[in-house]
């Protein structure tokens, strides 16, 4: 454990075992430090005491303590080999950490600690410069500031932030982090997104802000960079935070957080003991518990939250209404070619010629007529739009229709973009910047973190009953566009989900609809679709298929793998860039930006989405697929996957440290037979151990079974349905 963060156990200079250690309190009595480790000058640093693993680290405090004063060192470690608890034993009580600190690790915290001046010396901004342009900082993202700092001057170490979409999350984190390191309160910060496009808009404002302080775009397969700011996709920070210690940084911002917080993807926070500051567009009513729990938020609230009432009212957002009489072309039923289709069975007949063709009919026909409503300056008819569509051959199908609506455009009126499309950022940057294409048709890819101020037209072209991807995709629209008079976006629902969630649009003055904006809380999520994001419905999640090319054709991943494995295997004679993994060699940017186009090539069409789903893993770059089909990637033990959920859960819920050691004793157990049943706390071997009688004692009757179930959830299960589903 110690060589994993980074120490030289051999070299005497930074660590040594059995310390001498006299003056204990009685005249001659002296004991020893099972280990000491010293800074770069040779003084020491921190005393670790180790334990067997039945025996709770956290009662050698006052020991390990006495030892650390006697050597004048300044933290301790506490461990059994399963829990390991840091203690900077001047500031706070020890917590659960997933690794030791490295050296550098530590001395930078000293330096900190003894550097850092109060947050109120450093004022909160009224203005900055963004992109060459002078902005106010608004009154709610001053308040947000104020609220962060008192609540850390008060030691909490871990805060949720609610901001509507479009109301400035990134610009808020940049100007926050300002502080931060002005303050001495930071050296060293992560910021974890989980879309492409979220971290190429982070990256760039952290290079405008923050232009004072380095920073790096982490991407999957690269080497770190010791810079100041660290941005990262969370698919990539999965398959790397071993390349981290816990003690590596100092504030960990995590951008639509409650995606984060199951299982694999609840790791990647976790490995870090961090000043964590979570953001997220959803309304309170919608977040999980879980949520909450982990941003230590007392009575379901965040720390601070700004609700999108607000902010329609006060003019930081565009409202929307619902376009009228097209929700019930398809919602009631339309009857085709004689036939009737109920809205919840539409989905499975999207094949459907007739029915998709008349909904782009009557969207393009009502877009047309109104878009001048919306915004009066707009040139070219209707303005931009995007269609949420189901599948990949879906979206494919509902282009084609529009492309037919529209033959003066020569195709160009709508173009297909997806994730795995060859040409992807090239699509979106002419969506953006050019006229052409009018329309976007979208799966998962402009759902959430898609910006576009311009959009005037939402097309919900199927089923939704996610809370939170309901909120992403309503606010794709929200952004306001001052210099096309856009006064608001038209949502036209075929699905009726506004219903679901009874959501009636937000009444302005010369606008349709009277409600709120969808904050009545409809039945609850269950948690594996809260897991899966909404960003595929419940029976879409259990498809055996991934879609690959133009037209989204349909290949069983068993299919994709094995051709997968023979198209490396066949290439990496003749491939130079694929011989260079094969031989271990580290790839340049460019090299794996040639790679992934070659790969995803008609005929070919392999890319990291339809690898990650097919392996049937939540992280892997394609370097590592690269390395898994040459037989070079070394696939970790299910023992080893269920350590790191356990420990990561572990840490997230924060048990005391007698819970956490008997959680352990689960662990174990979950280990062999898959998962923890209450009734084997019961039966042989727990029962020998007690197991059941500590377990109520510790947690009561029904907080044991809850315990029992969140741990399934969490650790097995989890562990099971992130590889298992796509």
């Amino acid at each position: 454990m110690l060589e994993q963060a980074g120490w030289n156990t051999t070299d005497l200079s930074q660590i040594r075992r059995e310390v001498h250690v006299p003056n204990l309190g009685a005249e001659g009595e002296y004991g020893h430090a099972d280990y000491a480790l010293y800074d770069s000058h040779g003084r020491p640093l921190a005393v670790i005491e180790a334990k067997k693993a039945s025996v709770n680290p956290y009662s050698a405090k006052n020991q390990a303590l006495n030892y650390a004063q006697q050597l004048d060192a300044r933290y301790i470690f506490l461990s059994n080999g399963e829990l390991t608890y840091f203690w900077d034993f001047n500031n706070e009580d020890a917590r659960l950490v997933a690794t030791f600190f490295s050296q550098r690790d530590m001395e930078r915290l000293a330096f900190k600690d003894s550097e850092k001046k109060p947050l109120a010396l450093v004022p909160i901004p009224d203005s900055y410069v963004r992109t060459g342009e002078h902005r106010e900082v608004r009154d709610y993202q001053q308040d947000a500031m104020a609220a962060l700092d008192h609540a850390l001057t008060l030691g909490k170490k871990r805060f949720l932030i609610e901001l509507p979409t479009g109301t400035g999350k990134t610009d808020l984190v940049c100007l926050y982090l300002k502080r931060l390191f002005a303050a001495r309160w930071c050296e060293r910060v992560l910021i974890l997104v989980d879309r492409e496009q979220l971290a190429d808009q982070m990256i760039g404002a952290v290079q405008d802000i923050l232009s004072d302080y380095s920073s790096y775009w982490l991407k999957a397969g690269m080497q770190r960079q010791e810079q100041q700011v660290t941005v990262a996709l969370l698919q990539t920070m999965i398959g790397q935070a071993s390349d981290f210690t816990a003690g590596y940084f100092d504030v960990v911002i995590t951008d639509e957080c409650h995606r984060s917080i199951y299982g694999s993807w609840q790791g990647a926070l976790t490995r870090f003991d961090a000043v964590h500051i979570g953001l997220t567009a959803t309304p309170a009513a919608y977040i999980d518990r879980n949520t909450y729990d982990f941003y230590q938020c007392a009575e379901g609230k965040p720390d601070f939250a700004y609700p999108i009432q607000e902010a329609f009212k006060n003019g930081y957002l565009t409202p929307y209404v619902f376009a009228e009489g097209i929700t019930e072309l398809i919602a009631e039923g339309a009857e085709i070619d004689g036939e009737a289709y109920d809205p919840n069975a539409f989905e499975r007949e999207w094949t459907n010629e007739a029915t998709n063709r008349l909904m782009m009919e009557e969207f393009d026909r009502l877009a047309h007529e109104n878009y001048l409503d919306s915004a009066p300056y707009q040139k070219d008819a209707p303005g931009k739009a995007i269609v949420f569509a189901i599948t990949k051959h879906h979206a494919a199908r509902l282009a084609y229709y529009l492309n037919e609506l529209h033959p003066e455009h020569k195709g160009r009126y709508a173009e297909l973009i997806t994730l795995d499309i060859p040409d992807a950022s090239d699509v979106i940057r002419r969506f953006k910047k050019e006229a052409l294409p009018m329309v976007g048709v979208s799966v998962g890819m402009l759902d959430t973190g898609f910006d576009l101020r311009e959009v005037l037209h939402l097309v919900m072209a199927r089923r939704v009953r996610s809370p939170i991807l309901y909120q992403q995709m309503r606010g794709r629209g929200t952004r306001t566009a001052p210099h096309i008079g856009k006064q608001r976006f038209v949502i036209y629902d075929f699905f009726r989900n506004h219903e679901y969630f009874e959501d009636t649009g937000w009444e302005t003055s010369g606008l349709a609809g009277s409600g709120g904006g969808g904050t009545t809380t409809p039945s609850p999520i269950p948690l594996r679709e809260l897991i899966e994001l909404g960003l595929e419905d419940e029976w879409y999640i259990g498809v055996t298929y991934v879609e690959v090319g133009a037209d989204g054709e349909r290949v069983d991943k068993r299919e994709y793998v094995t051709n997968w494995v023979k198209a490396v295997q066949h290439r990496v004679a003749e491939d130079p860039i694929l011989a260079k993994v094969r031989d271990g060699e580290p790839l340049t940017e460019q090299e794996e930006h040639e790679l992934a186009e070659r790969l995803n090539r008609p005929t070919l069409y392999f890319n990291e989405e339809n690898l990650r789903r097919a392996y049937r893993s939540p992280s892997g770059s394609l370097v590592d697929f690269v390395r898994a089909a040459l037989g070079l990637h070394k696939v970790k033990s299910r023992e080893e996957r269920v350590d790191e959920l356990f420990s990561a859960w572990l840490i997230a819920k924060d048990y005391d440290p007698d819970r956490a050691l008997y959680l352990t004793l689960l662990k174990h157990r979950g280990v062999i037979k898959g998962k923890v049943a209450v009734d084997d706390l019961f039966e042989p071997p727990l029962s020998l151990q007690d197991a059941g009688t500590r377990g109520v004692e510790l947690f009561g009757v029904d907080g044991l079974r809850q315990v029992v179930l969140e741990m399934n959830e969490s650790v097995f299960q989890t562990e099971d349905d992130q590889q298992g589903v796509a």
